[in-house]
């Protein structure tokens, strides 16, 4: 059973990731409280009620593919409608297009509470709400015309077609052709893989964005183009015409999110499938990332529902199990395994973990936001350095997390965790593929040292740890006892953390790149403590006049989490700036 948590994640929006200072802002006068907290409650009944039972019904009974269409699993065609005609697809839409235009930091938390009830079914809508931002910011009127509202409500629904066989997360290898007929429109031909909601019938159109080439196209990502391809065509007065030329080769068996069909899309089998041009010809990998950077932010969403729901699954049975006895009890008989020591340091873990994914992915939403909302062009390119710098790090720490947390429940259960009746054992399978998703974690490490530290100069990341150092001082000059030794780990792990930095500025810019990139992961991951760790404890300072039970389970969180992760910042220092001559000195074939 899954409750959502709509006190932490109040929290977390107003106290930790700065939803008062988006709401000062010019043109967010309606963003009232009475708002906020009607759509966080309906959001969180719709979650529970409706998508979160239909969790285990797709792991159980998959998508399939049958007679060249995908049938999703029972139930989720009925409850998609029913989420559709509440608005939640357009809550964030352009209003020009039948959107509610209400900021980014309301997306993620209601779809903080999709995912946790239902990853697989969630990815839909976080496809089509990347197809729309594509098409609003790239798109010619006549595609905006023709696809946005339907796109925006959830009528239609959108896909990103990148990945081909031979080509993963290196887009120089993409071979789909792109051929001009003359009017205006393109003939696409070629394959792509890994295609979540390819296909399906939860609406009755589909609206795929397609990277391909055309013939005189610049070889590698210079040559690349993007373009819109609609499952059915769309007439002038808006009603569905004929089949394009695309079909569904094949739907992937997956160790996880089995109710979301993730295909492989042939286009021209039959003559070149047809498809409009999305931006300028040749560009369209940056368009395209206009779609996966919201993407990116959206997967790091996952890996924060997954680890949340891990978390109140893995609570519930700690306290309904009894096995063992508590040190110290008098009770007869066996305790809840919840009183033993490492239960509560494992339950703590989980739980300080999924709020650092939480504070991180709001923190990300924002900027994204206040990029939008300031008048000032300075303050714009602050917030949307910021944005870019924070996302990587949201995306690949939050779906760590999630595996982390997801396996750590399995744990928790036991060998119960192991057996699928529990459904344990379905939260860390779905949560996998998130750390893979749009991206490899990989790569957003390699993002974030190569094209986001050196943003304003490498003062972008500055600014940052300038605002944890600040946290930390106030954590010092406040002194609570019950945070224990949070401000001086606080201020050892910021020192690691600007000592890394400062080394990977300065080894890009002595053209030492492969040592650079020798350390990329585990700098993303000491970035990611150290923030995390920080917006843990600004929630704490926050909490300090609130009533106890809601100011100690968060000391609790962020003390536990400087005692048993911050120590890391030391090792992940040594590891950026000393480990580069031992790594790239090794040759994997010298161990076939």
């Amino acid at each position: 059973m899954y409750r959502a948590p709509i006190s932490e994640i109040t929290f977390t929006l107003k106290e930790v990731a700065g939803l008062g200072q988006l709401q000062a802002q010019p043109g967010q006068e309606e963003l009232s409280e009475d708002l906020i907290e009607a759509i966080l409650n309906e959001a969180a009944k719709f979650a529970e009620e409706e998508i979160a039972p239909l969790n285990k019904v797709g792991d159980e009974n998959p998508a399939q593919l049958i007679d060249g269409s995908v049938k999703t699993s029972p139930g989720w065609k009925e409850t998609y409608t029913r989420w559709r005609e509440g608005g939640w697809n357009a809550l964030t839409g352009d209003p020009e297009y039948g959107g509610q235009g209400l900021p980014n930091m309301l997306h993620v938390a209601v779809f903080e509470m999709w995912n946790a009830g239902n990853m697989a079914f969630t990815l839909c809508p976080t496809l089509t709400t990347g197809a729309v931002e594509a098409i609003e910011k790239h798109g010619s009127p006549e595609l905006k015309a023709k696809y946005l509202e339907k796109l925006t409500s959830g009528e239609w629904t959108g896909t990103m077609n990148l990945t081909e066989p031979q080509a993963g997360s290196d887009l120089n290898a993409l071979r789909a052709k792109a051929v001009p007929v003359g009017d205006g429109s393109y003939k696409i031909s070629g394959q792509k893989i890994f295609i979540t909601y390819g296909d399906h019938d939860m609406t009755e159109n589909l609206v795929h964005l397609v990277l391909a080439r055309l013939p005189d196209a610049p070889a590698g990502t210079r040559g690349i183009s993007l373009f819109a391809v609609p499952k059915y065509f769309v007439n002038d007065d808006g009603s569905l015409g004929e089949k394009n030329d695309v079909t569904v080769a094949g739907v992937e068996h997956k160790l996880g999110i089995h109710g979301s069909p993730t295909c492989t899309m042939s286009f021209g089998d039959n003559g070149g499938a047809i498809g409009w041009l999305i931006g300028e010809e040749n560009k369209g990998l940056a368009c395209m990332f206009t779609m996966m950077n919201n993407a990116r932010l959206a997967v790091g969403v996952q890996g924060l529902g997954v680890a949340e729901r891990a978390f109140q699954q893995a609570l519930a049975y700690s306290l309904d199990r009894k096995q063992g006895r508590g040190i110290g009890s008098k009770t007869d008989g066996m305790d809840p395994i919840a009183v033993h020591p490492d239960i509560k340091r494992t339950l703590l873990s989980m739980k300080s973990q999924t709020q650092v994914a939480r504070a991180i992915c709001y923190a990300c939403a924002h900027a994204l936001d206040m990029a939008k909302a300031v008048p000032d062009a300075e303050q714009k390119k602050f917030w949307a350095e910021r944005a870019g710098l924070l996302t990587p790090i949201a995306k690949a720490l939050s779906t760590d997390i999630g595996v982390d947390v997801a396996s750590l429940g399995i744990q928790v259960h036991g060998g119960m965790g192991f057996i699928e009746e529990t459904g344990a054992a379905q939260h860390l399978r779905d949560a996998r593929i998130a750390p893979i998703y749009e991206g490899t974690n990989g790569v957003q490490s390699i993002d974030l040292v190569m094209r986001k530290l050196p943003m304003s100069g490498g003062d972008q990341i500055r600014s940052l740890i300038s605002e944890i150092k600040q946290i930390a001082a106030s954590v010092n000059a406040d002194n609570v006892g019950e945070l224990g030794d949070l401000g001086i780990k606080l201020d050892a792990a910021v020192a690691d953390l600007e000592t890394a930095t400062e080394w990977v500025l300065a080894a890009q810019a002595d053209g030492k790149i492969a040592d650079v990139l020798a350390g990329a992961t585990p700098y993303l991951r000491l970035a990611g403590i150290t923030l995390g760790a920080g917006l843990l404890a600004k929630g704490a300072l926050a909490s300090k006049n609130a009533p106890e039970a809601h100011k100690k389970p968060r000391y609790l969180m962020v003390r536990s989490f400087a005692e048993t992760v911050l120590g890391e910042s030391a090792p992940l220092k040594d590891d950026v700036t000393r480990a580069s001559e031992a790594i790239l000195a090794f040759d994997a074939a010298e161990l076939a």
